[in-house]
């Protein structure tokens, strides 16, 4: 440590951060599919020699933590048969630390001086990899050999040839392989960059200081990571929550928490959580352990480097067969969802020793609506991640139109989608009413309402929080639930928050998701008539509403729309005493 600079320390660790974040960056900007170029469901990051991450770049917070596991796998499979140009690919779960199929792994290593010094690795969501469903979330799978093409740890590309035939064999069996084989191209561009800028960094201030610090930074991420545990009360905190369940009869998905904090390490134990299921919202224990750290970085206050080091003190267990560790051929598909609903787990226990750092619970992640179908005997596929709101905080109301914590994505915008899709967006907007009451509101809830513009459009959705909507917390209220609706004010056909099955839309078919609110955080009554009158103004709260949820009455006068102080008084001591 005496040999440490710690100047030039932040300085090498802010490079290795904007190398990891101009990773994200090329990718974003020569990406072929909406999924990657608009909803930014992807992730980068530079590895050391070893795999351990040295630097994440911005968007999927619930990807980073797996990386580890991906690249130590490379590693080890490749041991001694790397060189310069290479190229690995890779998805499956089960044989290559993967995440789910659609999230393929392209990673190079990186050269100096003949040794490997370090990994740029580009994770994607690629817009379909087969399987019986388009987009290959196939909630109704049984086996993940129904969710799509399976690869494991291959080189790509070996000593900067393409390996040809499997190029060949992605692009046969995806439906729509000039946006997979072009995103696939823009995770290499990625990589490239991230060599590139690291080669310079090693050039300006020499190999041995920068990977000097590069291991430093491990260890002081752990130090500054058990130094914020130890201002955390020691204990045991629990919390259950619960996934609605798939299809038609859906039985409730549970997941059961046990943090222990004992001085500066935490146990994340979910034994008691549901078995793994026959459906495809099974995650990989590397996505178990993502989303476990990527709660409790959120909560720690330091800036903490994003490398590896960060989950030393952190232990993840969960019961090999459960859903959140389960065995071949469990299928993988929409993991997603599992992944929401562990962090918002996490969150609820944590409650209890942080009042303060965490949220009410949110809308529950992204609703993933998948469309597709053919135009002229070309295949379509339309899949993004639909995000909306937070739930309540000890400060403030829960934020609203932004991405879950665990994945910093985007709502596609309508013009996007309706110019390369066959498909009309009638309604994109706020829903008022729908938020959890509580001295601070949760988020409003927004709705989208998608339209069938051709015959033969096949929807699939995967959704949450109907039967469970969100909670809240110490007396806030429940967010309302979300709903699916096929053609609303006609047929009005209420959908499963997790379809087994795909619906065939005609043309002229509306399909309606109205999200979930978040839930409130304190009493309600306790909430400021001000904030309560600002909401009326704004058409987030009816008048019914603020007078039933919040006990403050509010009137039209010559001095426009007030509160009634004394009225809200009366009525607010009335309702709390029955009287």
């Amino acid at each position: 440590m005496s040999q440490i600079d710690p100047f030039l320390r932040e300085v090498i660790r802010y490079a290795f951060d904007a190398i990891a974040d101009n990773m994200a960056l090329t990718l974003m900007r020569t990406s072929h599919s909406g999924i990657v170029r608009d909803s930014l469901d992807f992730s980068t990051a530079l590895s050391d020699a070893t795999g351990q991450t040295i630097a994440q770049g911005v968007c999927t917070p619930m990807h980073l933590g797996c990386f580890h596991d991906a690249v130590s796998k490379v590693i080890k499979d490749y041991e001694g048969k790397i060189y310069p140009e290479d190229v690995f690919i890779f998805n499956d779960p089960f044989v290559a630390a993967g995440q789910h199929l659609p999230d393929i792994y392209i990673t190079t290593p990186i050269f100096h001086k003949g040794q490997v010094v370090a990994w740029a690795t580009a994770l994607a969501h690629h817009s379909d990899v087969g399987g019986i469903v388009a987009g290959s979330n196939a909630l109704g799978a049984h086996e993940i050999y129904q969710e799509g093409l399976r690869l494991p740890i291959i080189k790509f590309l070996e000593k900067g040839v393409p390996n040809q035939a499997l190029w060949d064999v992605i692009a046969l069996n995806v439906r729509t392989p000039e946006k997979v084989i072009g995103d696939l191209q823009a995770q290499i561009a990625s990589c490239k960059s991230c060599e590139r800028e690291l080669l310079d960094l090693l050039e300006r201030y020499g190999a041995d200081v920068v990977l000097k610090y590069a291991n430093h930074l491990q260890d002081y991420a752990e130090e500054l990571t058990r130094s914020e545990i130890r201002q955390i009360p020691n204990g045991i905190y629990y919390f259950t929550d619960h996934i609605d369940g798939l299809g038609e009869n859906p039985e409730p998905v549970i997941l059961k928490v046990k943090v222990t904090v004992e001085e500066e390490t935490i146990i994340v134990d979910w034994e008691g959580s549901s078995e793994q299921v026959l459906g495809g919202i099974n995650p990989s224990f590397p996505f178990t352990k993502s989303c476990a750290y990527a709660a409790l970085r959120s909560v720690l206050s330091a800036d903490i480097p994003n490398c590896e080091g960060f989950s030393r003190p952190i232990s993840v267990r969960a019961p090999l067969g459960s859903i959140l560790n389960p065995k071949f051929p469990a299928p993988c598909g929409a993991r997603g969802i599992t992944g929401y609903r562990m962090i918002d787990c996490l969150f609820g226990a944590l409650s209890t020793a942080m009042p303060n750092s965490v949220t009410a619970d949110t809308t529950g992640g992204s609703t993933l609506p998948t469309i597709s179908g053919y135009v002229n005997g070309k295949a379509y596929v339309f899949c993004e991640t639909f995000m909306g709101t937070w739930g309540g905080t000890s400060v403030h109301d829960g934020q609203e139109g932004v991405p879950h914590m665990g994945a910093n994505q985007s709502n596609v915008s309508i013009e996007m989608i309706e110019q390369d899709y066959p498909i009309r967006i009638n309604e994109y907007g706020f829903v008022p009413d729908s938020a959890g009451a509580g001295k601070f509101r949760g988020g409003l809830a927004l709705v989208r309402e998608y339209q069938a513009l051709i015959d033969g459009t096949v929807l699939n959705v995967r959704s949450d929080k109907r039967d469970y909507p969100p909670h809240g917390l110490f007396g806030g209220k429940e967010g309302k639930p979300s709903k699916n609706i096929l053609n609303p004010g006609s047929t009005d056909r209420l959908l499963p928050v997790l379809m087994t099955e795909v619906e065939m839309m005609k043309k002229g078919d509306v399909f309606r998701h109205t999200m979930a609110g978040g839930g409130g955080y304190g009493i309600p009554f306790d909430r400021d008539p001000e904030r309560v009158l600002k909401d009326v103004i704004e058409e987030k709260v009816s008048l019914n509403a603020a007078k039933i949820e919040y006990g403050v009455v509010i009137i039209k006068s010559d001095r426009g729309t007030i509160v009634d102080k004394k009225a809200t008084i009366d009525l607010r001591r009335s309702i709390s005493t029955g009287i």
